[in-house]
């Protein structure tokens, strides 16, 4: 007994393990002798175990030597990695997590077909937990239950803090790999991919943590447990993880192995998370306080215009002719949404604007008298063809500069022209000198 809680009362894991396989050992020399007496002595070690550790919780002496309502150190930084749009280091305890954040395009948003039909999501969390994370050799397969259950719960979590796609349309992407665990990875997982998406620039409402609580109940007496680390978990008997801001949840999920529980439980543990949730979100404010002004570097820039829908057939062309030439000659990527809404993005802010004024241009309904924006498209002694988005309209020489020259003019130059007249041919009549 006096072994099994020497090692109960150590704070790391490593040194709680090894003492505990020593006081195992010796309990199966001792006891054993054959398989089938090494078996029921392994057996009758694991229940003096499970019950002891039960016992010293309830009696004020938890695991690894902390109060009740005590959370593990924590350490992390973020920007750890070099080349990654955003990335963070989140430790608490033994249980790490390195997290990366990608900015990409709205047409990498994952299309998923569901019982309720297609949906399509802008905001991807990947949880990866590599063997090596839990000390062991085993082949790396495909995620599990486990892993898909942790990472949508991270989801979840994040998701309500997001800007509104309207404001920010990038795909985001956070891929988690929990490089140790002792206890709620998951809750790491939140915490680190808050860090990830400001260090990316993200504009997150609020930052979000999370915590893992457990409870230990003979009935007569009950002890709620803040922060509990993977032993406490397995002898435990709830598992309840919250996830929020400082001032609410965004995401709730509980293991509750005694089939019910108390209001007054229940009220105790969510008061007691609320203010781990707020001791952790003050621990991670010395990592990244608030998102980074201006996206990092390498994420692309974005701008959107929104058209009148009834002019998308004519931005986009028979079979995407259009909007294929659009993008090759202004080295885009450009989106168009059904409501109207085209977002362009490229890592060049001049030709982001260059291809918003002809996109603009599609979207023109002219009128005699109004001014434009427009491109040179060609350059003749007579005048200067100017192309308003898929319209084009001559500026003759004498409207083009008072000595009615049109010398150094290159094609692909921004001008500003007006409309004066459309003449019985259909072509437009355009003027450089009464625009002002």
């Amino acid at each position: 007994g006096e072994v099994v809680d020497a090692a109960l009362a150590e704070p790391a894991k490593t040194d709680r393990q090894a003492g505990l396989a020593g006081a195992k050992a010796d309990t199966i020399t001792l006891l054993g002798g054959d398989p089938h007496a090494d078996r029921l002595a392994a057996a009758a070690f694991e229940g003096f175990l499970h019950q002891r550790a039960r016992e010293r919780t309830l009696d004020g002496q938890r695991m690894g030597g902390r109060g009740a309502d005590t959370v593990r150190a924590i350490s992390g930084e973020a920007g750890i990695l070099a080349s990654n749009h955003g990335s963070a280091l989140f430790t608490r305890g033994d249980t790490q997590a390195l997290v990366s954040c990608t900015l990409g395009e709205p047409r990498d948003a994952q299309r998923i077909e569901g019982m309720h039909g297609q949906e399509t999501r802008g905001f991807l969390l990947h949880y990866n937990f590599p063997p090596y994370s839990v000390g062991e050799a085993r082949p790396s397969r495909g995620p599990g239950r486990r892993e898909v259950g942790h990472g949508a719960l991270a989801r979840r979590a994040l998701e309500r803090v997001l800007p509104a796609r309207q404001t920010f349309p990038y795909t985001i992407r956070v891929v988690s790999t929990i490089t140790e665990s002792d206890g709620s990875s998951s809750m790491a997982t939140v915490c680190g991919g808050t860090l990830a998406m400001m260090d990316a620039g993200v504009p997150l409402a609020a930052p979000v943590a999370g915590i893992a609580m457990g409870l230990v109940s003979d009935g007569s007496r009950a002890v709620v447990l803040s922060d509990i680390c993977g032993a406490e978990d397995r002898l435990g008997d709830m598992d309840l993880k919250v996830a929020g801001t400082a001032d609410g949840i965004s995401a709730i999920q509980m293991d509750n192995k005694l089939g019910s529980l108390s209001v007054e439980l229940l009220r105790a543990a969510l008061g007691q998370a609320t203010v781990g949730r707020r001791h952790i979100l003050a621990e991670m404010t010395s990592m990244r306080s608030a998102p980074r002004d201006g996206l990092a570097a390498g994420a692309p820039l974005t701008e959107s215009i929104r058209v009148d829908p009834a002019k998308i057939g004519r931005l986009i062309g028979k079979g995407g002719a259009t909007i294929k030439e659009l993008q090759r000659s202004t080295r885009c990527r450009i989106d168009v949404n059904d409501d109207g809404l085209v977002v362009v993005m490229s890592r060049d802010p001049e030709a982001i604007a260059q291809a918003l004024a002809q996109i603009a241009g599609f979207a023109l309904e002219l009128r005699v008298g109004g001014v434009y924006d427009g491109r040179v498209a060609d350059v003749k002694e007579f005048g200067v063809f100017v192309s308003l988005g898929e319209h084009q309209g001559l500026v003759h020489r004498s409207e083009w500069s008072p000595d009615g020259t049109v010398q150094g003019v290159e094609p692909g130059a921004s001008v500003r022209v007006r409309l004066l007249a459309i003449n019985d041919k259909g072509q437009l009549v355009l003027s450089r000198r009464a625009a002002p």
